[in-house]
């Protein structure tokens, strides 16, 4: 079993800057990945970044350049460095974990289908 918690939200102006945090614990090993999902209010949950156990990187389009995720084998924990952040950006901000070593699959089936996931940590930007 993984479990995962997030951290790092909050309330922050358009244009602002926010870092989330995600720690796992629990059988997590070297061949999981992991990543950040969001869903917004009224929305299907969508994939942010990602880091498959490869050491490969996806962003969505909308975060490019803006975004970055890292992560630090030794703590456990996968970080999100938000930037120039916009109103459209406001969403619950979910971890998620699969043993598959492939997080990077944006598609809906693929996101629902991933192992675990946190409870998520709210983002709300104000314009």
């Amino acid at each position: 079993q993984v479990h995962l918690v997030e951290s790092g939200g909050g309330s922050v102006q358009s244009g602002g800057s926010l870092r989330l945090s995600c720690t796992a614990s629990g059988n997590i090993y070297i061949n999981y990945c992991m990543g950040w999902f969001r869903q917004a209010p009224g929305k299907e949950r969508e994939g942010v970044a990602a880091i498959d156990s490869d050491g490969s990187i996806k962003y969505a389009d909308s975060v490019k350049g803006r975004f970055t995720v890292s992560q630090d084998n030794a703590k456990r924990t996968l970080y999100l460095q938000m930037g120039r952040l916009k109103p459209e950006d406001t969403a619950m901000y979910y971890c998620a974990a699969d043993w598959s070593g492939i997080c990077s699959g944006f598609e809906t089936y693929e996101i629902s289908g991933m192992d675990y996931w946190g409870k998520g940590t709210l983002v709300t930007i104000s314009s």
